[in-house]
């Protein structure tokens, strides 16, 4: 089993920046894809990037350009870094990892932009 605990939501204004973090904890070995959803209320939950183990990476295109995420196998951590904030992006953030045929999310963190 892993666990995933997310860090480095909050408040803040459009334009603005956030960086959130997820570490994984519990059976570590051979994580594969990290990555974040966001789920904003009424509607679905959206992918919005992810991270292969070596390093590529790939985004929903509504951030393209805004938010880049990053790895750090060492720490079993992922981090998502979001500058130019705009409203929509107001959800809840929920970090996932996949190892070997299994998916493991954490329980999300809130990040709201204020307009």
């Amino acid at each position: 089993q892993v666990q995933l605990a997310e860090s480095g939501g909050g408040l803040v204004q459009a334009g603005g920046s956030l960086r959130l973090t997820c570490e994984a904890s519990g059976s570590t070995l051979s994580l594969n894809t990290f990555g974040w959803y966001r789920q904003a209320p009424g509607k679905e939950r959206e992918w919005v990037a992810k991270i292969s183990r070596g390093g590529s990476t790939d985004y929903v295109d509504s951030v393209k350009g805004r938010f880049s995420i990053s790895r750090d196998n060492a720490r079993n951590a992922v981090s998502l870094q979001m500058n130019g904030l705009k409203p929509e992006d107001t959800a809840v953030y929920l970090c996932f990892v996949n190892q070997f045929s299994q998916t493991y999310w954490g329980q999300g963190t809130q990040v709201t932009v204020s307009s």
